[in-house]
């Protein structure tokens, strides 16, 4: 019997029970970064430790791509989502990537993504925001 193994394709997705995010914040000033940082943009603060990011947010900023590289499927969005006051950047998926169904002040959550298997069953997850039930701008 295989089992399926799973790898978060950023270090900063923690997959299980319950994915989420996960940011380095400056015990110095409470900025936030993904990935590792040397010193803080804000402060110049040394000091981090890992906090948990929400995983729901607001989309407060978007676009729709339509042109990218070849093998890249488009349209899709790419947004910006105010995660309980962190900044994280993501994909709007699981919902068409039209302005009638994505717009500003929408409330989504991290959703997960298969991004592919390789050839020994090592399966690359993803992630980006979808619409909250009952999401509305």
């Amino acid at each position: 019997m295989s089992t399926k193994t799973q790898i978060p394709h950023v270090d900063y997705l923690r997959l299980g029970d319950r994915p989420h995010l996960v940011a380095n914040e400056c015990t110095s000033c409470g900025a936030r970064y993904f990935d590792r940082r040397n010193a803080c943009a804000s402060c110049f603060g040394t000091d981090f430790r890992e906090v948990e990011v929400a995983t729901e947010g607001v989309l407060t900023s978007f676009t729709i791509v339509a042109f990218a590289a070849p093998g890249v499927p488009v349209p899709f969005v790419a947004g910006v989502i105010d995660c309980d006051g962190t900044s994280v950047r993501g994909n709007v998926i699981n919902t068409e990537p039209d302005d009638e169904h994505v717009k500003l002040g929408m409330k989504v959550r991290l959703a997960t993504t298969s991004l592919g298997t390789d050839d020994d069953g090592i399966e690359a997850i993803g992630f980006g925001f979808e619409p909250a039930e009952g999401a509305s701008a």
